[in-house]
């Protein structure tokens, strides 16, 4: 049999014999690697290892240790969680199960409206590692649609995604459980169960198994809120049992760090129900936390050069109809109020009234660029299923800035706010950041061609030119410009998408916007939007999770607390108070109604960064006894020693911007 010459992503040429698969190709490199290996990718295209190659082809290995290959084990997973519940539970209808970030979910609408229950979760987690342990192979074949629709007579949602995509109605999210319409892609593990998928799968059952069921939510069939009701099975999948523990560990430290658990322990802010969904009411203490944030960010675009804006939080029709947000973003959008001289909306984004304001005289090119900020209240109409605390809200503020400039200020312009933004993150204990480049949506876009390339290649010039790592993440940019997402990783190793810089040549067209130039001529500016902690409610969310409440000393809103050991030393307590104030520390007196253990068990709860305690000694030499938090205690250190160790922290941490 004749060899055939395959591509190595190395570029280096790998000779197999004529009809070898992805796994041959595997196995000529290495016993290891045909061992470790799930899929593979053949000129781009995700296949499984029983997928045959031709010469010339480019193939890939895709291993479990791999994020690729984390997915494929994730999606084979969903199917065989999937396979668990169809056996157990008669009649019960599945939907879709895709791999998500560190795991899976599949959606299902169980008979007589029977619900799943903790117990239940644990029979179908038994089920599957009986599936895996049979090692069943993942037999992948295609059908005609009108095949599918018998094979699948009996599941009412399978037929809606045949359909779907039949019709040529199918969105990313049909086309991937089933084909491209003119066939239908399924999977088989036996002949009691077959699955809508495009794969790639894993080649049998017996590659899964470091996995665990996690919980059942409530979730729309796609998302409507008048669609069916599912039921949601997470789970999670790993390559190895030690990863699986590793991440169970993540995930029990994040529940002890879930900002919406910690507002209400530390009493920093509520969501009452009278309120309604998605709205936040600030408590004194997370009052003082958000404006210290607040005051920062208005010192930082002050020193940037920033003006200072107000807009109003609702507006006439007209200005979003010209923005373009009611034809791109209504369904974002709060419903419509009907007055004497107008339909009125809340605004969603500030944008269109800062276009406003550069458009209310006429603007030189000295003048560029003219960088707005607002601290802007906006509202948007999340749905309720994707409420989360703070992350997911439906009134918010956003730290605003929108910059006009000429085309000759763009590069240096976004280089500044990559510096800018960098920065401030850091002030807040970030270290590690990754960005993403989001491209053109080719079915959503406003603008010409020609712009969007350019304003996508200045973009990616600008994170080059700074070094920052980033992907691409095409067809995910906002309708009117390309953007810069900037993420972060926590203190726990999670990441978090905070940061926008988007450029904007639309707006400036749809509002007609100009300056003269210095031939006198008049052009047309370039627009940049930048959100630099996305929202404050959710910015104050994720850095509550990060220091899991134990904010560092400068934005904590309680820095000291002060407890006499008796009554007798109440008024030096009180003193040292009314000294560690006057010198601009936010400081607590907890006077002796309780036994002392008890209010220093308690100022720790609170997560306060300094305990005094102050007893006899103290109160005839002056001194204070100091209990930091995660600290070593220290007796008898001078009361203006502790004062000027405190302010010299909180400067250090506030300096250097």
């Amino acid at each position: 049999m004749a060899d055939i010459a395959v591509l190595l992503p190395d570029g280096s040429e790998r000779h197999v014999a004529e009809g070898s698969t992805v796994l041959d190709v595997a196995r000529s490199i290495g016993s290891r690697l045909a061992k470790a290996a799930l899929a593979g990718v053949v000129n781009g295209n995700e296949v499984d290892l029983s997928t045959p190659v031709s010469s010339g082809d480019s193939v890939a290995i895709v291993t479990s240790d791999s994020d690729a290959g984390r997915h494929v084990l994730r999606h084979s997973t969903a199917h065989v969680l999937a396979q668990a519940v169809v056996h157990m539970f008669p009649g019960a209808q599945f939907t879709i199960g895709p791999a998500i970030e560190d795991g899976f979910y599949y959606d299902f609408d169980l008979p007589d409206g029977r619900t799943f229950t903790e117990d239940d979760l644990r029979a179908v987690e038994a089920r599957m590692r009986e599936i895996v342990r049979a090692d069943q192979p993942f037999v992948r074949s295609e059908m005609s649609p009108e095949r599918a629709l018998e094979v699948f007579a009996a599941q009412r949602y399978k037929c809606e995604i045949i359909q779907r995509v039949t019709s040529g109605a199918a969105d990313g999210e049909d086309a991937g459980e089933a084909g491209d319409g003119s066939s239908v892609s399924v999977y088989r593990n036996t002949d009691e169960f077959v699955d809508l998928c495009r794969g790639p799968h894993v080649p049998s059952t017996g590659r899964l198994g470091h996995f665990a069921l996690q919980k059942v939510a409530g979730a729309y069939w796609r998302g409507n809120e008048k669609g069916p009701m599912l039921q949601r099975i997470y789970g999670t999948a790993w390559e190895s049992d030690a990863a699986l523990k590793e991440h169970l560990h993540r995930l029990e430290e994040a529940a002890k760090r879930d900002h919406r658990r910690l507002a209400n322990e530390l009493d920093l802010l509520s969501f009452p129900q009278e309120l309604g969904g998605g709205l936040a009411v600030w408590h004194p203490k997370g009052a003082i936390a958000r404006k210290l944030m607040e005051d920062y960010s208005r010192q930082r675009h002050q020193d940037g050069g920033y003006q200072f804006v107000y807009t109003p939080h609702l507006a006439n029709a007209n200005l979003f109809r010209t923005s373009g947000h009611l034809d791109f973003y209504a369904d974002g959008m709060y419903p419509p109020m009907e007055m004497d001289n107008g339909t009125y909306y809340p605004k969603p984004m500030n944008c269109p009234m800062h276009c406003l304001i550069f458009d209310s005289r006429q603007r030189s090119y000295r003048e560029l660029p003219l960088r707005l900020f607002e601290l802007g209240n906006v509202y948007r109409y999340e749905r309720a299923g994707t409420l989360h605390g703070l992350m997911r809200i439906r009134g918010f503020t956003q730290d605003d800035s929108h910059i006009f400039c000429t085309e000759e200020q763009l590069a240096d312009e976004i280089a500044s706010l990559l510096d800018f933004v960098m920065s401030v993150l850091r002030r807040f204990g970030f270290t590690d950041f990754t960005a993403n480049l989001s491209t053109k949506d080719p079915q959503k876009y406003v603008g010409e061609d020609a712009m969007w390339d350019k304003a996508t290649a200045d973009l990616r010039a600008a994170l080059e030119r700074y070094g920052l790592e980033y992907g691409v993440k095409e067809g995910d940019a906002a309708f009117y410009g390309p953007k810069i997402d900037i993420d972060v990783r926590d203190a726990i190793g999670r990441k978090w998408q905070l940061s926008t810089i988007q450029l904007d040549f639309n707006q400036p067209e749809r509002f007609e916007l100009e300056y003269v130039a210095p031939d006198g001529s008049r052009r047309r500016p370039y627009m940049l939007h930048r959100a630099l902690f996305g929202s404050v409610e959710r910015f104050f969310g994720v850095l509550l999770e990060h220091y899991a409440g134990a904010f560092p000393v400068w934005m904590a809103p309680v820095q000291v607390k002060v407890l006499p050991v008796a009554e007798a030393h109440a008024q030096y307590a009180h003193d040292i108070a009314a000294d560690l104030r006057k010198n601009g520390l936010r400081t607590e007196v907890v006077d002796s109604d309780e036994q002392l253990g008890k209010r220093i068990r308690n100022a720790k709860l609170e997560k306060v960064p300094y305990v005094l305690v102050v007893g006899d000694e103290d109160v005839a030499a002056g001194t204070v006894g100091v209990n930091p938090r995660g600290g070593d205690v220290e007796r008898g250190v001078a009361a203006s020693e502790f004062t000027r160790r405190v302010l010299a922290e909180v400067a250090e941490a506030t300096s250097g911007d």
